[in-house]
């Protein structure tokens, strides 16, 4: 028997910046749901697809969707609990898991191949985790006593000229369950997996972001 791999998706009912974002309907689907289908058209990698949730609504959309439901206690579901304790307590609820596959569902829009080739590299590197990255293009500084002190650049220089640097976009998370109970989910030894691709630009946290989310399903048919 294979070691099983699973995908955990962390839903919250609670979210104040965006009310009820994680089953607002983005396209034809709740926004959960997005992360659901994706994991399920990697049923090849993901044995088991659990939803961790403390909210009735969100519980039913992904029980209809096929996912399995973890109910999270609210001891671990306020706005400053780490998304770590999540996978913990799910962890702790299922027996035999060998790797978690982490969706977050503020990141719906994924490249269709990118689970299978994470998967690959990070069997591969033999890395305890895996987690996406993109390149920065942007001229970054510091606000100091009111002046912009530059970080990544001096001024002038040209954009393209710029020293290359990632940031974590959120688009997927590979980890080893042995890590994330040893409270890790970025291990020292992660490989970060660049991603070149418009969708690692989207993360919903406002109504702007679901916009802007809602114009790329559109522009992109996905």
């Amino acid at each position: 028997m294979k070691n099983k791999t699973i995908a955990i998706i962390p839903a919250r009912g609670g979210s104040k910046r965006l009310p009820n974002k994680n089953s607002l309907l983005l396209g034809n689907y709740p926004l959960l749901v997005h992360s659901i289908l994706f994991a399920q058209a990697n049923n090849e990698i993901i044995d088991e697809i659990y939803v961790s949730t403390d909210d009735e609504k969100i519980k039913e959309i992904a029980l209809q969707f096929g996912a399995k439901v973890i109910d999270r206690p609210e001891a671990i579901s306020g706005d400053l609990e780490p998304t770590i304790t999540t996978l913990q307590h799910v962890l702790q609820s299922i027996n035999e898991v060998e790797n978690v596959v982490l969706l977050q569902p503020t990141n719906p829009l994924r490249p269709q191949n990118l689970l299978k080739q994470c998967f690959e590299k990070f069997v591969d590197s033999n890395s305890d985790s895996l987690f996406t990255v993109s390149r920065n293009h942007h001229k970054l500084g510091k606000i100091s006593n009111d002046k912009f002190v530059p970080f990544n650049y001096e001024i002038g220089q040209r954009s393209q000229d710029l020293e290359p640097l990632y940031f974590e976009n959120g688009l997927l998370y590979i980890t080893k369950s042995k890590a994330i109970l040893d409270n890790k989910i970025i291990t020292e030894n992660a490989f970060p997996y660049l991603v070149n691709h418009i969708f690692a630009n989207v993360d919903i946290d406002t109504q702007d972001d679901f916009n802007y989310a809602e114009y790329l399903l559109l522009k992109m048919g996905v």
